[in-house]
């Protein structure tokens, strides 16, 4: 039997296996199950590390030095699929933004968070493909039935993004916008990279009341279109949401684009797996068991925490 040699590769197969042995409740059907969404408060946190930070070595060693060193065997398949031999040879652009990605994917950025949500949607169109695909598209494989059955996958997609919503709340975005900074197209490029995401954020504004200048604020939801940002809804407030601690009243401000029976909060430094969402029409159903007086409205999910092998690493280098 074949053994994945990366231990983390080991740690998830394992843990999935034995987790099915657990006592969940049965998974209905993708269009029977609850709907669900997922909101990620954003500040100022790293969302993608840009060419210049993956190489700088201000703090001694640059990012990619670390990642080279904590991840070898995943470094190896990285050149390999790169088609290269060294960092050298990822000499274009599109080599350039996959190193950026495979970095940014193994720090706490907010892309790493934003990738490991949207399994929920992947997994959730592997489900509904299992349940709606006839016999002839499943001998044909999900790949294969893709390139060959547009109608199905489009109502897979459309399934999907019913049962599934993902909100990123980052209340600067329109500042940095409009001001050029680079974190707010990085923004647009997760965005235009994962269409189904949203992002919603605080306007403020000048407007002319009653011959007096007054500050208008507004929360306003965005898609990604044809590489740009466009609106979708626009709430007006009665008020600065800023009128407590800064990550509840970001979350505050955009709960109400989110949509579903529930809602998961979490956090940019998050990460997500595909194999662990695809239990999540399972979880769902345990909103629907009846446990003393009533059904929970609480679940409570443990975490894996993926900065250990930083801090290994740290320590060594502190020694």
């Amino acid at each position: 039997m074949d053994i994945p040699a990366n231990l983390e590769a080991r740690r998830r197969i394992s843990f999935f296996a034995t987790s099915l042995f657990t006592d969940m409740p049965i998974a209905p059907k993708v269009r029977n199950m609850l709907s669900f969404s997922v909101l990620t408060p954003h500040f100022k946190e790293d969302i993608i590390y840009s060419t210049d930070e993956v190489h700088s070595s201000k703090e001694g060693v640059s990012i990619l030095f670390y990642m080279q060193r904590i991840y070898p065997d995943e470094w190896k398949n990285f050149l390999e699929r790169m088609g290269c031999e060294s960092l050298d040879g990822l000499k274009d652009e599109t080599m350039r933004d996959e190193l950026r990605n495979w970095a940014s994917f193994r720090g706490q950025t907010l892309s790493r968070t934003v990738r490991g949500m949207m399994y929920y949607r992947e997994a959730l169109r592997v489900q509904a493909f299992l349940d709606m695909a006839d016999n002839e598209d499943i001998l044909e494989g999900y790949d294969g039935a893709e390139r060959n059955n547009r109608t199905l996958f489009a109502q897979l997609d459309a399934l999907a993004d019913l049962k599934f919503t993902y909100v990123i709340s980052f209340q600067m975005f329109g500042s940095q916008k409009s001001s050029g900074d680079p974190h707010a197209q990085d923004i647009i490029d997760l965005m235009n990279r994962y269409p189904s995401v949203r992002v919603a954020y605080v306007e403020e504004k000048e407007e002319i009341v009653n011959d007096k200048i007054q500050k208008v604020y507004s929360s306003i939801l965005v898609k990604a279109v044809n590489g740009l940002d466009q609106e979708i809804y626009r709430i007006k407030l009665p008020g600065s949401p800023n009128i407590g601690e800064g990550k509840p009243e970001n979350q505050n401000h955009a709960i109400i684009f989110t949509r579903g029976e529930a809602l998961q909060t979490i956090d940019m430094n998050q990460d997500n797996y595909l194999e662990e969402a695809l239990k999540m029409r399972n979880l769902l159903q345990e909103f629907l068991r009846q446990r003393g007086r009533r059904p929970p409205t609480i679940l409570g999910l443990r975490e894996h925490i993926f900065t250990g092998r930083l801090f290994r690493l740290c320590l060594k280098l502190h020694k």
